[in-house]
């Protein structure tokens, strides 16, 4: 690997001296570990002219951990003599010893004081904005990173099919929430990908709902939201089912209209659409039933290092779809004090050619009486 970890720091320092500057310092740590293999907490990236530093605030762990990942043989490993030492601040440093006269920051996850810090120790070396450079790189994967993404997949199809097959009746939101995390580290995950979110009754089809101590009842809508973390890269899933008993038919009527919204935005998924015109499909088919209030903000986004990341599916967003960029496409209704449905599914952007828009998430999306 660690040739494509060189490659991506190339591909970033022809961007850099492309708008003037010889250096750049990358904190953020998503983007410190896409482009070394590794991060460390507290620790920075400096991407020079020829050798790159990765610079740490204490010694690393020589054990072979997959959660941390580790660094690439190319880079040299430099470990502050100082406990409490800024690594941003050093990196810095650094670069105005190698004669650099310029230095990009990303200046979106750098703190005010944190670049006072550096501006006072480096009062003559000139700090750039190196803006989402990095997560620009970041929204296109590669056959390796899609491959994580698949396995992480496969861990969160396989603790929810679990869940499925117990019994669910008179536990509680918070109760199923766990069990959920402790099933994907049982099949390999390093941990979830964000807090699973389990809503029962009223709860259910809520964005983002954190679980209570509502237990489940007979006649619940019962929705789900987890996603495994597999060696960094995060995927999502998302289903609503009917607990203990037939559907009514408000719930049959109100799954297959959010059921219809998620398959018109999967179907739009293809190199060259627009963000905006996948968000469009879902979100037409909810607002023509009548639903136009409460309706989630976007209809998926991007996902990999981090469980949200660019593109954003959503009404205003700009740009367009290119092929191997993995994307969540998840509608949803929430009627207050009734419930509602959310189904959601990570999917990898392909070409017609190649068979359309890949689907990681498989479990099944029937109205299931659990």
């Amino acid at each position: 690997m660690s040739e494509v970890y060189v490659t991506r720091r190339a591909r970033l320092r022809d961007r850099c001296q492309a708008g003037g500057s010889q250096s750049a310092l990358i904190s953020r740590p998503a983007n410190v570990r896409y482009l070394t293999g590794t991060a460390p907490r507290g620790a920075v990236l400096l991407l020079g002219t020829g050798e790159d530093v990765l610079l740490c605030p204490g010694p690393l762990d020589d054990r072979n951990d997959r959660t941390d990942g580790r660094p690439d043989e190319a880079l040299r490993l430099h470990t502050l003599a100082c406990a409490g030492g800024d690594p941003a601040v050093a990196a810095a440093d650094l670069a105005e010893a190698q004669g650099w006269g310029s230095l990009a920051v990303e200046e979106h996850h750098l703190t005010v004081a944190r670049h006072r810090a550096i501006r006072s120790v480096v009062p003559r070396l000139r700090l750039a904005d190196l803006g989402s450079a990095v997560e620009q790189l970041r929204v296109i994967k590669d056959e390796e990173e899609i491959s994580c993404l698949r396995i992480g997949a496969e861990i969160a199809d396989q603790a929810l099919g679990e869940l499925l097959e117990s019994i669910l009746v008179g536990r509680t939101e918070r109760h199923l929430a766990l069990e959920l995390e402790r099933r994907l580290v049982d099949h390999g995950a390093d941990g979830p990908a964000f807090a699973t979110s389990v809503g029962t009754g009223p709860n259910s089809g809520r964005p983002a709902h954190r679980p209570t101590d509502r237990r489940v009842e007979e006649g619940d809508f019962l929705s789900v939201c987890l996603g495994a973390n597999y060696r960094g890269y995060r995927c999502e899933i998302g289903r609503t089912f009917v607990i203990g008993t037939s559907p009514a038919d408000w719930q049959i009527e109100l799954y297959d209209l959010v059921f219809a919204a998620q398959r018109a935005g999967r179907e739009s998924l293809a190199p060259g659409a627009a963000y905006r015109d996948v968000d469009r499909a879902a979100r037409q088919v909810l607002q023509s039933a009548g639903h136009h209030e409460g309706l989630p903000t976007l209809t998926g986004h991007g996902v990999g290092l981090e469980i949200d990341e660019d593109p954003q599916l959503a009404p205003a967003a700009m740009g367009k779809l290119d092929a191997c960029v993995p994307v969540t496409v998840e509608p949803g209704v929430h009627l207050p004090g009734r419930g509602g449905v959310r189904i959601d599914d990570t999917l990898v952007v392909r070409p017609e050619a190649d068979g359309g828009p890949e689907l990681l998430t498989i479990t099944t999306k029937e109205l299931l009486a659990l």
